[in-house]
């Protein structure tokens, strides 16, 4: 006897050995896919552009869920009609939803695989390429259109009218734009962070404006969160940047030394040798960007001092580094006066004493003396 015959012979309907033949062919389509896959994503690891390796990582796993979409609807479609009402009925609009939903996913995981592999590459090989904040904007705008357009389509294939949802979402998103103001305000206000970069992720910045001050660890839709000095995080509303300044420090030039300096009043003909040495130091300071402004002059007969004023820039925009040179300015600012004689004033006070020689008036006569000198009752 012949397998078709055997098989007719056997109590159980051809379709369902069909059907159980689509399963099995599906189980062997999505095994092979997944081989092929592999081979190809190893070979493709090789090359330096990051499109290939994106699409064979994110080609996987839905390729392989569009097969069995593909498989078991088609095995269920092979079952004869039985009826109004049974769950054969929906197998072509669930196919549909499928294939679908996996190429939105495709879309989705190739999007996403793209901006790591452009970012782990410029880490890798410390390139300029394009920027963080912008990348990952442009990123969620490409999953979000995906996502929208797969709802979409999903809903004309179960039937629903797309024109009506656009037209109730457009008097809808009148009502739902009252209702979030702030949310909508954030959302733009990601944008135009995203547009203008007045600072990016990584990069330090302050606002004299507010107390805001850190690193900025993540630009996200409607919030934006920095890391203050103190290790704290803090979150900001990315409204708030559109109506206060910031200062992106990281993106300075130079570090500035503006230091005042005071000598006693004794050491004023001391003043004008201690100015002309100090700048000179300066001037061949290694840490003292000389060319960038840069002055030492004498400032104010301050109450207790003869101010004279430092104004320099530091090579490093370096924190840690900038207190080094500045300590070293400093302190050979003090070996420069120590060595003209001078020292550095601190505040005084000097009291005349009415009477006083030092105040010009005659002495006054000792207390149990006589004019003549001779101790009273003597």
């Amino acid at each position: 006897m012949n397998p078709a015959d055997l098989l007719s012979s056997l109590p159980v309907e051809a379709w369902v050995w069909q059907a159980f033949v689509a399963v099995l062919l599906t189980l062997a389509a999505s095994y092979a896919a997944r081989r092929v896959l592999l081979a190809w994503g190893r070979r493709l690891e090789r090359t330096s552009t990051p499109w290939d390796d994106a699409l064979a990582d994110s080609v996987r796993r839905p390729l392989r869920v569009f097969i069995w979409v593909v498989g078991i609807s088609f095995a269920a479609s092979l079952a004869p009609a039985a009826g109004e009402g049974t769950i054969f009925e929906a197998v072509g609009a669930a196919r549909d939803v499928g294939v679908v939903a996996c190429i939105a996913w495709f879309l989705v995981r190739f999007v996403g695989q793209v901006e790591e592999n452009l970012l782990a590459r410029e880490t890798a090989s410390g390139e300029t390429g394009p920027d963080r904040a912008t990348l990952d904007a442009l990123a969620k705008l490409l999953r979000a259109s995906i996502v929208i357009t797969a709802a979409l389509v999903v809903m004309q294939t179960l039937g629903f009218s797309i024109s009506g949802v656009l037209a109730f979402g457009g008097i809808g998103g009148i009502a739902v734009g009252f209702a979030a103001r702030d949310m909508l305000a954030n959302f733009f206000g990601a944008f135009m962070i995203h547009l203008d970069r007045p600072f990016s992720v990584g990069e330090t910045i302050r606002s004299p404006d507010r107390e805001i001050m850190g690193a900025v660890e993540r630009i996200g839709w409607r919030l934006t969160r920095i890391r203050t000095f103190e290790n704290r995080p803090l979150y900001v509303p990315n409204s708030a940047f559109s109506t206060i300044a910031i200062e992106n420090i990281t993106r300075m030039l130079n570090r500035r030394i503006h230091e005042t300096i005071g000598v006693r009043y004794d050491d004023v003909s001391r003043v004008q040798p201690i100015v002309d040495e100090v700048r000179q130091m300066l001037e061949s300071h290694p840490g003292i960007d000389s060319d960038e402004f840069l002055m030492v002059n004498f400032n104010a007969f301050a109450p207790s001092s003869l101010d004279f004023f430092i104004y320099a820039f530091t090579r490093t925009k370096a924190w840690d580094e900038y207190h080094a040179v500045k300590q070293d300015v400093l302190l050979r600012v003090n070996d420069v006066i120590e060595r003209h004689g001078a020292e550095i004033a601190f505040p005084t006070r000097t009291v005349h004493l009415a009477g006083s020689p030092e105040a010009g008036g005659p002495r006054p006569d000792l207390a149990g003396e006589e004019k003549g000198g001779t101790p009273a009752g003597g």
